[in-house]
């Protein structure tokens, strides 16, 4: 029996029930047998803002859709508070089972809205670093604005959070965005720092914006934490949704940012280019740096993808370089049987490893992230350091690719275009159903709903202990870098 309650919430608890059944566990003592035993959870339904918790007075509308000629709405075609989506779905029933599951509200159109589309002014703002599809979510939140709900002022935000205060915006409409989905970067422009909470929030209010949409990476959704926070302290009749964008992946409890695969599909021709140079030489190496500053998503997806990665190293798994079991016994033995190796490096990787002055290790982007040094280049002058000294007159190459700014500044795939798409229509949703601080994406595969506050101090990294890491490593027959 699925049993629902809110957390941090004043609401009352969620009429929502359902049956889950499971067979008994087949043991020597326990045979098989026909019946069916009751398996209970309870959910812990996470709070989700929305603009009634300050706005107490604001009256519900019913939504266009029912009007719209796009549309044949059913019954099930909206969705309600009891509509939610299980954080966790998968459960080893030979243990005990939680006390609770989070659950999140379900992305998608509702019934009652709490904004009349004529009144709605709508700011989009992209801001960090360049990924793939930065413009189709632009260009769906306009169309989507625009034709779904009938909203006209719609304005799009230059040059970042900066943008928000010194310079003037760009209005935008559905012909204007027609074909921005297959340009790469971002038409708006985009840049990192500029945050100035005051500023942004008072342009804000000043230009009317009731409306807020931030398409940014985890640096970005802090920032739009606290733009939440203070418009809520202002108690201003502002909704606020963000959409995850990074192309690392990094963002947690989504399964992943958009961007993402149109990513790996683009490292893969990097590393076919470092694999067709590598065998085209004696004792050849094809080094490929990718991106990745936490967590090593883009170098194992594209690792597993290609099947011509000797070792795939990420910042989540040390690694050294010397001695028993480091990466160059390991290269030497590669060359030894096969006369060439590809080698593919996260960016965040063997950081503590590289030389750096102490005013490099204070060192910080506009963003206050640390400035990493290019291990690329480091490590391509170590193996070049290593092969003069252990084999001294033997041939050897090294090739170093960097596809960074190729690879993020691509137009989207086909799947990341359609994800996209859904991304943005979510939060449209979701912004005109009343909620607010917020961002969109899919959990276990389903669209939710889920605070700002709590994705943005969570990270997706990569486990090292769990299935996809050793089938890397039996991929590549890399060692572990454990040192006895």
């Amino acid at each position: 029996m699925i049993q629902p309650h809110q957390k941090h919430s004043t609401q009352p608890p969620l009429s929502l029930s359902n049956l889950i059944f499971r067979p008994p566990l087949t043991t020597m003592n326990n045979p098989p047998n026909n019946h069916l035993n009751n398996l209970t959870i309870n959910l812990n339904l996470v709070h989700l803002p929305h603009l009634t918790n300050t706005l107490p007075n604001l009256l519900p509308h019913t939504t266009p859709l029912d009007h719209n000629h796009f549309y044949h709405p059913s019954n099930e075609f909206y969705l309600s508070e009891s509509d939610v989506i299980i954080r966790r779905t998968l459960f080893d029933l030979s243990g005990p089972s939680p006390s609770s599951h989070l659950a999140y509200h379900r992305a998608g159109p509702r019934k009652n809205i709490f904004y009349q589309p004529e009144n709605v002014r709508a700011a989009i703002v992209t801001c960090g670093g360049l990924c793939p599809g930065l413009n189709t979510v632009i260009r769906e939140l306009v169309v989507g604005l625009w034709e779904q709900y009938g909203v006209r002022e719609i304005f799009g935000i230059k040059a970042g959070y900066r943008g928000f205060y010194s310079m003037e915006p760009v209005r935008l409409d559905v012909k204007m965005v027609h074909n921005w989905h297959k340009r790469g970067g971002t038409v708006l422009e985009t840049s990192r720092g500029g945050f100035d909470l005051d500023k942004i929030v008072s342009a804000i209010e000043d230009h009317g914006y009731n409306q807020v949409y931030i398409i940014g990476g985890d640096g970005t959704l802090r920032g739009a934490v606290k733009i939440f926070n203070e418009i809520k302290r202002r108690k201003l009749y502002v909704g606020v949704a963000a959409i995850p964008k990074t192309v690392d992946n990094d963002v947690g409890i989504i399964d992943r940012s958009f961007g993402f695969q149109t990513a790996v599909e683009k490292a893969q021709q990097a590393i076919s280019a470092a694999h067709v140079e590598a065998e085209s030489a004696p004792n050849g190496i094809g080094l490929v740096k990718l991106m990745g500053r936490s967590t090593g998503h883009i170098a194992l997806y594209a690792t597993l993808s290609s099947r011509d990665v000797d070792c795939c190293l990420i910042p989540e798994n040390d690694f050294y370089l010397h001695g028993k079991g480091g990466l160059f016994e390991f290269l030497d033995d590669r060359l030894k049987q096969y006369g060439h190796a590809v080698v593919v490096v996260a960016e965040g990787a063997g950081q503590d490893m590289i030389p750096r002055t102490d005013e490099q290790k204070q060192e910080r982007d506009e963003s206050g992230n640390p400035v990493f040094l290019d291990v690329g280049v480091w490590l391509k002058s170590e193996l070049k350091k290593w092969w003069s000294k252990d084999h001294e007159g033997e041939s050897f190459t090294v090739k170093y690719i960097d596809p960074t700014y190729m690879i993020r500044a691509v137009t989207a795939n086909a799947t990341d275009n359609l994800y996209c798409t859904l991304l943005a229509h979510s939060a449209i949703h979701g912004v005109m159903a009343g909620y607010t601080g917020f961002v969109a994406g899919p959990i276990n595969g389903n669209y939710a709903y889920i605070p700002m506050e709590e994705i943005a101090v969570t990270k997706n990294q990569v486990d090292t202990k769990d299935h996809k890491w050793a089938w890397v490593r039996s991929v590549t027959t890399q060692p572990d870098f454990q040192r006895n």
